[in-house]
């Protein structure tokens, strides 16, 4: 597919999806949202793609936002489907996708771009990257999972610091907060995230789905973590994979996943 905003290449088993609004900070406007949807549902379903890396265009924004001028004249019920919108097709697909998806955060990272970041598996930043929920000066809040996502990384003291002050923090205390799994020179933001998409590479592809799955079922409410984890166990061992990692381990070898 030929995207007007996305910029998708694909080496190694790695996705690599840059949003491309260089000039707008890379902010999430509708047809950026539609594309994210459509690149993200394509790298789930594709076999050749074994994970993404997701990333913004140029040093100085990951995603700066959303694309303010779009909310004015929505009103109350055209707000709420705005959200529902983009939670389902963007941020919940994410954070649920099958396969394992790093945030690799080159600079401004605020309101719906930490948002973004937060629906990732993994999130890498530059030293010179800035993160924040900024939404609160608009008279909003958070409306792509933010409060929710930050919450569950930083805990509920820390997530309503950041949301109601709105202040932007930095890489390193991301990183101290557990917003953020590394930091690294800007220079070497790419290469930490396929170090790390490398080496999950050398895993089972359905365990590594599965453990996707059962992670996500600790925050989710209405559903018993612990019995995700049970069934997706169990699952794992119906798996050619789940028999060459045994086979390879008994004979001292490198396993070859297949992801069957």
């Amino acid at each position: 597919m030929t995207y007007q905003i996305l910029n998708v290449d694909t080496k190694d088993r790695i996705q690599y999806i840059t949003i491309n609004r260089e000039t707008k900070l890379n902010a999430l406007n509708k047809d950026t949202l539609a594309e994210l949807h459509s690149a993200f549902t394509a790298a789930f379903n594709n076999p050749e793609v074994g994970g993404i890396i997701l990333t913004g265009a140029g040093l100085k924004a990951f995603v700066a936002g959303a694309d303010i001028a779009e909310f004015t004249g929505l009103g109350s019920e055209g707000g709420k489907q705005l959200s529902k919108k983009g939670h389902s097709e963007v941020f919940d697909l994410i954070e649920n996708g099958n396969k394992p998806v790093i945030a690799a955060i080159n600079g401004f990272a605020l309101g719906g771009g930490l948002e973004l970041a937060m629906a990732c598996h993994i999130r890498i930043a530059a030293e010179t990257a800035k993160l924040g929920l900024p939404e609160v000066t608009l008279g909003l809040i958070p409306g792509y999972g933010g409060t929710q996502r930050l919450t569950a990384l930083v805990g509920k003291g820390k997530a309503l610091e950041m949301i109601m002050t709105a202040d932007m923090i930095s890489a390193a205390d991301a990183y101290q907060f557990g917003l953020v799994n590394h930091v690294v020179p800007a220079d070497a933001l790419l290469a930490k995230a396929e170090e790390i998409l490398q080496k999950i590479l050398t895993r089972a592809p359905l365990a590594i789905a599965s453990a996707i799955k059962a992670v996500n079922a600790s925050s989710q409410k209405d559903v018993n973590g612990f019995d995700v984890e049970i069934t997706e166990f169990g699952k794992c061992f119906g798996t050619a994979d789940f028999e060459e990692g045994v086979n390879a381990f008994l004979n001292k070898r490198k396993p070859e996943f297949k992801g069957k």
